[in-house]
């Protein structure tokens, strides 16, 4: 995919404080600055979509690298919004992971509302109702 004029996708994870800050203005959870020191370091791929010289946009890549991959930080500013820029992010990870994951790797994500529907292109499926996505927040 052609990125709009203006915008440019960068190989690499985002900085932390860029994953800080596009957690919250994407409408993400927010994140502590130790946890994102210890867990972006561990990341396998990552992109950052840029905007006159301003990280705008994100995804990431975690995971094992064989059995197991999970995409998460897909974000972009409400601002940037409605441009196909969500798309974009996703064919750079769904790209990496067909030159990266091995047959039959396990990938996965979770979808916040119409997200769904551009994951779907990309071959994900609604695991329901055989199994059911969990989580739990820890809190101490």
């Amino acid at each position: 995919m052609t990125l709009p004029e203006g915008y440019t996708l960068q190989a690499r994870v985002p900085d932390i404080d860029d994953v800080l800050r596009l957690r919250v203005e994407s409408g993400l959870s927010p994140r502590t600055r130790a946890a994102a020191e210890a867990g972006l370091p561990n990341s396998l791929f990552g992109v950052t979509l840029m905007h006159d010289g301003q990280a705008i946009g994100m995804g990431r890549i975690i995971g094992d690298g064989g059995c197991s991959f999970v995409i998460v930080d897909i974000a972009v500013q409400p601002a940037h919004q409605k441009r196909g820029l969500g798309r974009a992010i996703m064919d750079a990870l769904d790209a990496w992971l067909k030159a990266h994951a091995p047959d039959g790797a396990h990938i996965s994500l979770i979808a916040d509302g119409d997200a769904r529907h551009l994951y779907a292109r990309y071959g994900f499926k609604d695991v329901g109702p055989a199994s059911i996505g969990m989580q739990y927040t820890l809190r101490r």
